[in-house]
């Protein structure tokens, strides 16, 4: 071979060289941006889950900023309706005035809850102090049951003693009462979806609404015939709807604190769900639960072909974004499997 034929198969050497170089550069720049893609992706998920707590917040202080004005409504009311409850000798408006006692108590209960919840997570408390609203909720429905339970018996004793009751002043002071009820309820309304703490006090604004309807009621009646029974029978009716909605707020609130996968989730329909998604193999040992009245959280084992851990970054994106968005829960851990977990065989 000639020098010139050496020197030729070097060019075309170098060139060969240069093109493999030219491809490896090629390939790292479309990892990188793969990488980069898959890094704004996260960050954009990120964001989305950022953004909904923050909503969250800021739901909660506007909630307690109406709890607020309807604590000093409600004491201001529930003061004025106890006296004229004892200056007419009329039980409904003591035990409406009652009520409204424990509807204030229930307010300010509630606004203290909400106060404790803007306290911080700590690494004691990794999921902050939103099971005080909880707790409040708990004592809320508590206080009606105890609070109508004690009227119903006065009503009985009432009803084998009838006493003359003064049905002006009852209808005056009753309709007053029931207008404060409406201001307050409306004042409220609006905070009322999605917090089970907010809820439990609106619901003492809708008996002491209802209530005052039925004292109303009453009043015209007495007016009208002078039959003092129909005072602690309408008392009865207005306790036996509270302990109705009473109830159910108490179990609610046990369930939460029990950890019962919330009412409106389906845990067989949120593992179909996931199962679809590309690369899941079976979903499995699914636990949903109720931090606070709308914030969920859950945890889960998702099994998947063995593959590199940089590929799974899709499957977790593709599963946070259908928890979020068809199933509202902000809140999950994922542990991914390649294989049966002899640790946490597949049970439910």
């Amino acid at each position: 071979m000639c020098i010139t034929d050496k020197h030729r198969y070097t060019q075309l050497d170098l060139v060969a060289a240069n093109g493999r170089a030219v491809r490896r550069q090629v390939k790292g720049a479309h990892r990188r941006s793969k990488g980069e893609e898959r890094q704004r992706t996260m960050t954009h998920n990120h964001h989305e889950a950022h953004d909904h707590h923050g909503h969250f917040i800021r739901r909660r202080d506007e909630g307690r900023r109406r709890l607020l004005i309807c604590v000093v409504v409600t004491l201001v009311m529930m003061v004025f309706e106890f006296v004229a409850g004892i200056l007419t000798g009329s039980l409904a408006l003591v035990s409406d005035a009652g009520h409204m006692l424990t509807h204030g108590f229930s307010l300010i209960v509630s606004y203290a809850a909400i106060l404790i919840t803007r306290r911080p997570a700590t690494d004691r408390r990794t999921f902050g102090l939103y099971r005080a609203e909880i707790l409040a909720a708990l004592l809320n429905g508590a206080t009606l049951l105890l609070i109508t339970i004690g009227i119903v018996w006065y009503a009985y004793k009432r009803f084998l003693h009838p006493v003359p009751i003064s049905g002006g002043w009852m209808l005056v002071v009753a309709v007053i009462g029931l207008a404060v009820n409406i201001l307050t309820a409306l004042i409220l309304r609006e905070s009322v979806e999605g917090n089970i703490n907010i809820r439990s006090a609106f619901l003492h604004m809708i008996g002491d609404m209802v209530s005052s309807v039925v004292v109303v009621a009453g009043a015209i009646i007495i007016l009208w015939t002078g039959w003092y029974p129909i005072d602690p029978i309408l008392s009865v009716m207005v306790c036996a709807l509270i302990l109705v909605w009473a109830y159910s707020l108490t179990r609610e609130s046990v369930e939460i604190l029990l950890q019962a996968t919330p009412r409106h989730l389906d845990i067989q329909s949120i593992k179909k769900r996931l199962s679809g998604v590309e690369g899941v193999r079976r979903v499995h040992d699914v636990h949903v639960w109720t931090i606070t009245s709308g914030l969920y959280s859950m945890s889960a084992h998702v099994l998947v072909d063995d593959i590199l851990l940089s590929a799974s970054c899709a499957i977790l994106d593709a599963i946070g974004a259908i928890l979020r968005d068809e199933f509202h829960i902000t809140h999950y851990t994922i542990q991914l499997e390649c294989g049966v977990c002899e640790r946490h065989p597949v049970t439910h």
